[in-house]
């Protein structure tokens, strides 16, 4: 059942590992442009800015819906990392108990 299972599991592990990768990119840019290291006008960096946007904001969306405000501080973007690590963890355990 193992050498079923572990492909899926491992593409799953993958995928949670990029998205991790992108949620930290768009977190390190926004720092970047609200600390005037970037421009907000630089054409570059807002493209950038509008693909993660689009590939996070969903995410974002659902997660902000269940926490409570906090003075607008937004932390849903540390609350889906700690989710993607602690997901990401699961299944490289359970990969590395199926590959045995």
């Amino acid at each position: 059942m193992g050498v079923i299972l572990e492909p899926f599991i491992f593409v799953l592990a993958f995928l949670a590992d990029i998205y991790f990768k992108v949620v930290v990119v768009e977190i390190v840019l926004h720092w970047l442009i609200h600390f005037k290291v970037l421009e907000a006008e630089n054409k570059y960096a807002k493209k950038t800015m509008e693909i993660l946007e689009q590939l996070t904001k969903p995410v974002y969306d659902k997660i902000s819906a269940k926490l409570p405000k906090l003075s607008g501080l937004d932390i849903s973007p540390f609350v889906l990392l700690l989710i993607l690590m602690f997901f990401s963890r699961i299944l490289h355990n359970l990969q590395d108990l199926l590959s045995v």
